[in-house]
Formats: structure tokens, sequence, C-alpha cells
């Protein structure tokens, strides 16, 4: 951390304390309330840590006022639009664009680590067929600790690294397998000469009694959203991933509690939100009064898939969201799906109604990426999981990070007490 540039004072009961001023290399400046306690006896208070740095890094730069997301400092339409995710991967986990002898070596590490070991297909069988496939996820990778337990010592840096590499590999074999039990059709196999996204794409759609061919548009697709959604900062899975991290947890161990915090539906469950507004609206028709419903604050319906907790502006994603919906419709054949239809209307009124542009509800990429997993062939119970598949190597670059750290401490935040003050204890037969 740089040295401070300035100092913030904060007069309490009489006494003013200097706070030192911390600036990183892009946004905002940061008041270090390390010493806070020690010096004032107070604690700040922060609902949500809407305020509150918890950590350092260098790995994603958000700037929600003007629509900026950066992965170690490239601009995430780059990285969508002119690289891949295998190469987004190795940025995010390595800081650095790979070579092209670097990027062949660690995609070559990446497939041949697709396969789990064989004993996880009996595993899978203990769970009810109509378990969720987040449900399964969460329980698969926790258990992963217990299937690659050569990999879980967090104090050996090549460990780190194996344990690593196994997930971004294995996360895409695990997730189909997840698909195919809710389906009860057979597990699929990885295959070593397709691409990330393809054979990904094969495992979930494959059936072993007959060819199938990846549709290249439909991998180009899938393999934007998993670089879209690979890492987004300091967000609630995030936090959780790194707040076990602190612990001194396994990687595995880890990224199960990331995937866990996932399944919130006011986390991983927005595109599945907006898919159902979508369905919900119908046909353009019914879309006047849809709008009139949104404004009416005693209706308590919401534009599903605009406006951004982090986003003011646009969100950088939805652009090439909506790229790549048009690009896999083409490619389906498909001219006059009514969901495509909707989502257009819809986001033309709101980006031309003063009503949405004054509080700036903007599409953002939760939009789009709904209406593409579904025509791909996802069922909305997967959408989550494909959040995961994606976000791994976000969640395992920060618990590199982390794990780095020089001043690392295990996660501790503190509480407003608001509850009863210090009484005795009254015995049962006493107490009326």
């Amino acid at each position: 951390m740089a040295e401070p540039n300035k100092v913030a004072t904060l007069t309490l009961d009489g006494k003013t304390h200097e706070l030192p001023v911390h600036k990183g290399s892009i946004g905002p400046d940061v008041v270090d309330i390390t010493k806070l306690y020690g010096e004032t006896g107070a604690f700040t208070y922060d609902p949500g840590f809407t305020s509150t740095a918890a950590c350092q890094s260098s790995i994603t730069y958000i700037d929600g006022d003007e629509g900026i997301l950066l992965y170690r400092g490239y601009p995430i339409e780059h990285l969508a639009e002119q690289g891949d995710f295998i190469e987004t991967c190795y940025l995010l986990y390595y800081g650095e664009l790979p070579t092209a002898q670097q990027r062949k070596a660690f995609e070559k590490n990446i497939t041949y680590h697709t396969m789990v070991h064989e004993q996880m297909a009996q595993f899978f069988r203990g769970f009810r067929r109509d378990a969720h496939p987040m449900a399964v996820m969460v329980a698969t990778v926790g258990a992963m600790a217990a299937f690659y337990h050569d990999s879980i010592d967090i104090n050996d840096a090549r460990q780190r690294e194996i344990a690593s590499h196994r997930m971004i590999a294995k996360m895409p074999t695990i997730a189909a397998m997840a698909y195919k039990y809710s389906i009860g059709q057979p597990f699929v196999y990885p295959r070593n000469d397709l691409g990330y996204a393809a054979n990904f794409l094969r495992m979930c759609f494959a059936v072993p009694c007959e060819d199938y061919v990846v549709n290249p548009v439909f991998a180009r697709a899938m393999d934007r959203i998993f670089t879209l959604h690979a890492d987004h900062e300091q967000n609630a899975s995030t936090s959780t991933v790194r707040l076990a991290g602190s612990s001194g947890a396994n990687p595995f161990a880890c990224i199960a509690a990331g995937i866990a915090c996932l399944w919130g539906p006011a986390h991983g469950g927005a595109n599945e939100a907006a898919l159902n507004m979508l369905k919900e609206i119908g046909k353009k028709e019914n879309i006047p009064a849809f709008i009139d419903k949104v404004k009416d604050k005693s209706s308590n319906v919401r534009l599903m898939g605009f406006g951004h907790r982090v986003y003011k502006n646009y969100d950088p994603r939805a652009i090439i969201m909506q790229k790549t919906a048009y690009e896999v419709f083409d490619a389906l054949g498909v001219d006059d799906d009514p969901l495509l239809e909707v989502a257009r209307e819809l986001e033309r009124i709101a980006l031309s109604d003063e009503y949405f542009i004054s509080r700036k509800l903007y599409p953002n990429v939760d939009f789009y990426s709904g209406i593409i997993l579904r025509a791909l062939g996802f069922p909305t119970s997967m959408f989550t999981v494909l959040f995961a598949v994606a976000r791994t190597i976000g969640w395992i670059s920060q618990w590199k990070e982390m794990i780095a750290e020089p001043n690392q401490k295990i996660g501790r935040p503190r509480q407003l007490y608001v509850g009863s003050e210090r009484r005795d204890y009254v015995s049962l037969s006493r107490r009326g």
C-alpha cells in the first residue's frame, strides 16, 4: 500500500484524531480507520459495507458512474470481443496476458484437468433426482477436498496452484454432471480436442446414442458469458470467499462458500428474474400496461434486468450481451421470438422514457444473458450454476491474492449492539 498522501480528521468527544488517506492507482480515496478503535474506542457503522474497503486488490476495477469494468487494467469489452475465456483466466490469475507459449501451456494444463475422479459419479447418486443443481454444486465442490486432498495445503504455493487449476478445469464438468443428473441422462466425459466453452456445451447436451457437434456461434456466446462474469470486484460471493479463506480454510471449501452465497436470488438470480419478467409480459402489446405498473409505486412491480447497484451508467457488459443475443438468434434462424421482441422494445422504452433515464435504469448484463441461455437450451435452474462456472476464476484469483497478502488477518467485522444490557439469571421456578 502506498504511503498516505493526506490525512482526514475526526473529532470525537472533543478530541481530534488524524486518519491516513490512501489513494489507489485509480478510483476514490480511502480513509484508513485501522487504528480507529484503539485510539477512540469507537467503531464505524456501515451496513452492507458499501463504504468500506475490506482489502486492497489489483485484480478488478469498476467505475459505476462511468460504466467502466477493468480486469487487470484491460476493458471488459476488449477481452470479450478480442480475447477468450482461457486468456481471461490466465490474466486474472497471473496478472498479465499470456504469451503464445504461456497460453498453450496453460490451456493444455486446464484441458487435462477437466476429468473428475470416477468415484464422484457415485457421490452424485446420493442426491435426490429433483435436487436443485446449485445444491449439488455446493456439496460437490466442497467435497472436492476429500477427492483431491493432495492440494489443500494453503502454505504450499505449488499445491495452491494445482488446486486453482483443478477448479477452473473441473467446474464445467461438475456443472454439466449436475445438469445431466437433474434430467436423468448419463454423464458425458470431457473431450480434450475441444475448447473450454465448446467442451462444456457438449457435456451438457450430447447423448451417447448420437454424435453432437457444437455450433461455433453458441460456443462463442458461452465463452463471452463466461468472460463477462469472470470477476466483479468485492461483491457478496467474492467477499464470502475471502472471508472463508481468511480463516485458513482449504480452497475447495472457500469456493463452495462462494457458490452458496451466489445461490441467493439477490446475487446470482438476476438473469432468471429478468427472463421470468419477459415471459410474464409475453408479447410487445402488453408492454405499455407493464410499464404503467412499474411506474406505480403501489403495484410492487419491478423492472428486472435494468439498473445495477454498482453501475449508475450503462453496464459495459450489456452491450456485448445484446450483440451476442442477436448472433445466437440468427444462428438459430429465429426472427420472431416473442421474448427477444419484448426485450428489444423494453430496452427502447427504457432508454427513451424520462422516468427510467432520470433513475438511470439502463439495461444490465442480466437483461440479455437470460434469453441467450434459454436459447442455448438451458433451464432457468441452471442459470446460477453457469454464473458459478464463470465466476470460479475470479474467486480463485481473489483467494490467491488474499493468501499472498503479508498483512492478511482473519475477517472479524464488528457490530452495533442493540440488545439487552447485562441481566441476572432467574431460575425457572421464579419466572412466573
